[in-house]
């Protein structure tokens, strides 16, 4: 962009910026750039409805990086300037990237995913604000529609290195990982998992309102505090990642006083909190209803991290089937809800979309909180819920597939994940139980020794 400043660039393979300031004299983008509904605009940003074309609150355009456009973030602050502004009623679509901002291409290596630069991630589309919300309101936001841009129906699952990120398995899996999906309607079949296709049901990974500076503080207090704890102790675990200057990007609109606070005290996209946030509900799809806090005036709501499919508890982290697309949204506002329901954190109510499997049909494993080596922990969940999980993968390997197939596949497929119990001391008890029906074979337990298929590989980095 010829009226960019000079900033320094990050080394890494996908190069962001190293904090991003946008000219001072550089205005808000205009309702008629940034709102769409125009004769003159793309027809893939129009969708018919009723009398009426819905527009488009937040366009992106994959020719140019992330951090070079309006309406895209990817810090929480009260300060990051709304994009675009709708009416409560009003119905209107967001284009989102995919979180790492388009870092992930359809290959069959997972280089990308070793290389990930975290520093910029989720790329989120927003703010928006919703006319009339105020602090201790809650916005009711109806998801209408979620989609893949009609040409790029394809999206990734992946694992990243350990040292990058936890995933629930890292212990087993420490090296990045991918699989390739490709969408057929609603369904979703990989080459890299042969013998599974099933239908998607579409989410947003983060749908959340902005903080007030008095929620931002107490986040940054108390995920400082428990962060110094594990490095007084020298643990190994990375537990928080906290405001980072390196990648802050906060729009195209930001002065440069306003922007060195959001590089300062930004909160990180990665954990959910009492706004919402990366709560990764997969049921949270079409027809669903989201419940959020409002904190400031405008309520400032953003969306990213589409998933056309998820498992229970996305547990490989980049663990969902990750794409780019476009949702559509209708906001309400329930005046003094926060209150009235003594709300602390969301609601959430799922739509009517889903894929129907029988009870019969999920084939379920179950953990308790006694680990790999035969320790046994004190109603551990977390503990439980690996040992199913690597229960589940052990089994199917006999079928001819890897570990790293059968954890890509958990993180990514409709599988659904249970806390049987939490209060039968020393063991909590968890299950995990995975579609029989996606299999284009049976996976039922018998009799007999089984003959294994070639079923293939997922991409591995070219170190491997």
């Amino acid at each position: 962009m010829a009226d960019e400043p000079a900033v320094p660039y990050s080394s890494l393979p996908v190069q962001l910026p190293v904090a991003h300031v946008p000219p001072a004299n550089h205005n808000l983008a205009s309702a008629s750039t940034i709102l769409a509904g125009h004769s003159h605009q793309n027809p893939r940003d129009l969708v018919a409805m009723g009398k009426e074309a819905i527009k488009t609150a937040i366009k992106i355009d994959f020719d140019k990086k992330p951090w070079e456009q309006a309406g895209i973030h990817n810090r929480w602050h009260p300060d990051i300037p709304f994009a675009a502004t709708v009416k409560p009623g009003e119905v209107f679509h967001i284009q989102c990237f995919d979180w790492t901002g388009g870092q992930v291409a359809n290959d069959d290596s997972a280089d990308d995913i070793r290389n990930l630069d975290l520093n910029g991630c989720h790329f989120l589309s927003g703010p928006v604000g919703v006319d009339g919300a105020e602090p201790g309101d809650v916005l009711v936001v109806e998801i209408q529609d979620i989609q893949p841009f009609p040409d790029k129906p394809w999206g990734y699952t992946g694992v990243l290195d350990k040292e990058a990120g936890p995933s629930l398995l890292d212990a087993y899996y420490p090296e990045a990982i991918k699989a390739i999906w490709d969408f057929e309607g609603i369904f979703a079949t990989s080459r890299h998992i042969p013998h599974v296709k099933f239908p998607g049901l579409i989410h947003p990974g983060i749908l959340g309102t902005m903080p007030s500076a008095e929620l931002l503080s107490k986040w940054n207090i108390r995920e400082k505090d428990i962060h110094d704890h594990h490095v007084e102790i020298h643990s190994p675990l990375m537990v928080a990642r906290l405001p980072q200057e390196k990648g802050t990007y906060a729009g195209n609109s930001i002065d440069p006083e306003k922007f060195a606070k959001v590089a300062k005290e930004g909160a990180r996209t990665i954990p959910p909190r009492e706004h919402g946030g990366n709560a990764d509900i997969k049921n949270l799809s079409r027809g669903s209803k989201a419940y959020l806090p409002v904190f400031v005036k405008g309520a400032g709501l953003s969306v990213g991290d589409l998933h056309f499919s998820q498992g229970d508890g996305e547990i490989s982290f980049c663990g969902a089937i990750e794409m780019a697309g476009v949702i559509t949204l209708k906001c309400s506002i329930i005046k003094n809800g926060v209150k009235d329901f003594a709300m602390n954190t969301p609601m959430f109510l799922p739509g009517p979309v889903e894929a129907h499997y029988g009870p019969s049909r999920y084939l379920t494993f179950e953990g308790i909180s006694v680990d790999e080596n035969g320790k046994q922990h004190f109603l551990d969940a977390h503990i439980a819920f690996r040992q199913a999980c690597l229960q589940l993968i052990e089994y199917f390997k006999q079928f001819g597939y890897s570990g790293e197939q059968i954890y890509l596949l958990l993180s990514s497929a409709p599988v659904q994940a249970h806390i049987a119990s939490i209060v039968d001391i020393p063991n909590s008890c968890t299950t995990i139980g995975i579609p029989a029906d996606i299999f284009d074979f049976d996976i039922m337990p018998r009799e007999g020794k089984i003959e294994p298929m070639d079923m293939g590989s997922c991409a591995y980095t070219t170190t491997k």
